[in-house]
């Protein structure tokens, strides 16, 4: 059996089905398949309990892909980033600078939504949409491309032909080994806890990014829960040390979590499960091949630093729309595939070095380091002109 349609789609995670909603809306015939069904419900076994920072340049690709609507009734602005440098001898802060979105923008950063429920509303976009085939528990197998089309066969045993194959199925991405495109791979020794607090000093919709030895502490504002301030909280740290607190009791847990947070916003209370995820810094050779896009962790990954890792891969999908729209009888052809690499190339090595960077200085243990890091956190905000440059490249607007 072979279906046909205008792109395939490897992956099914939040860039994923962004990419089938963008493409789909934009009148294009889209198959996507995920191995994985998708878990819409942050109480339900598996969800995904982490929240991403859509930062401003993403809403504009969410109203074009008929999401921005559904989704704006559950966003948490981003109106102001908080850093605090708290590497002294006691975990206290010692250096803290606030950058605010008022000073570039009228509008906030951008807005927060835990993963799960961008997923739910992902979902019910694709079911509005005719011309877009979702299919959960099919994974993508083998890849053959010529000049004029691709044909995958999927798990299922199902063939596809289409114009253009998008590789979103993440840093292992089986459609980037299909294709013969290499990865560049950065270890750390570092894994990152995730999970949701309350707690009793409201965010005020500010986001901290506290910094001591091992890694950054991070709460992101969430909507209250229960009647009390929320934040969702991505605590990077030595890889042993983070996978021997998903088997801490609550309590202690959440003692350990408020002593690392400086008690910025008081007593932290778990309000969901722990996760842990391992960090890593990873990026393609290329972007591109015969038939084939590489879209987010398929083309890069990067410690959880700036809210950069999923706003890069929007710009990615944005890019390849706008490729798309301007020549659709063009669809997959050398001819864009090559524009669409070097769009995007230099951008993401860019970021991928200057990240790479943040989280190497946010390692720092000898007290010399850390004393360097909280000086020129001091230097940059004093600086008027450079705090702002540094605020619109976190925004993608240089």
């Amino acid at each position: 059996m072979t279906d046909t349609c205008d792109i395939l789609i490897s992956g099914g995670g939040i860039a994923g089905l962004t990419a089938a909603a963008a493409f789909g809306t934009a009148g294009f015939k889209v198959i996507c398949v995920d191995p994985t069904p998708p878990i819409t419900d942050g109480a339900a076994d598996g969800a995904d309990l982490r929240s991403t920072a859509m930062l401003q340049p993403a809403r504009e690709l969410l109203e074009r892909a008929g999401l921005w609507e559904a989704l704006a009734p559950h966003a948490a602005p981003l109106q102001v980033m908080r850093i605090i440098d708290a590497g002294g001898a006691e975990a206290t802060p010692r250096v803290t600078q606030e950058f605010d979105a008022s000073e570039i923008s009228e509008q906030p950063f951008g807005w927060n939504f835990p993963n799960w429920l961008l997923r739910r509303e992902m979902l019910a976009r694709l079911e509005q949409l005719d011309n877009i085939d979702f299919r959960a528990g099919v994974s993508t197998k083998q890849l053959f491309t010529r000049e004029g089309s691709a044909k995958v066969t999927l798990s299922d045993g199902v063939r596809v032909q289409t114009k253009l194959v998008i590789a979103a199925d993440g840093r292992g991405s089986p459609m980037r080994a299909a294709s013969g495109i290499g990865v560049h791979t950065q270890r750390y020794g570092q894994k990152a806890l995730v999970f949701a607090v309350t707690h009793p000093i409201p965010h005020e919709n500010v986001s901290t990014e506290i910094h001591r030895t091992g890694g950054p502490f991070t709460l992101v504002p969430l909507p209250d829960r229960d009647g009390k301030p929320c934040s969702a909280v991505v605590w990077m740290d030595d890889g042993r040390l983070a996978q021997n607190r998903m088997d801490v009791d609550v309590a202690a847990f959440e003692e350990e979590a408020s002593l690392r947070s400086c008690h910025h916003f008081g007593p932290l209370t778990l309000v969901s499960r722990r996760q842990v995820w391992p960090i890593i810094t990873q990026h393609a050779e290329r972007l591109n091949a015969e038939r084939v896009a590489l879209i987010a962790e398929a083309a890069h990954v990067m410690p959880p630093i700036g809210a950069q890792g999923l706003n890069m891969s929007l710009n990615d999908i944005a890019t390849l729309l706008d490729q798309a729209e301007a020549r659709p009888d063009g669809l997959g052809d050398a001819l864009m595939l090559e524009a669409y690499h070097k769009a995007r190339y230099g951008d993401i090595t860019l970021r991928v070095r200057g990240i790479d960077l943040l989280n190497r200085a946010s390692q720092a243990s000898s007290t010399l380091a850390r004393d360097a890091r909280a000086a020129g956190l001091g230097a940059l905000y004093s600086a008027a002109p450079v705090r702002k440059l540094l605020m619109q490249m976190g925004l993608g607007m240089r």
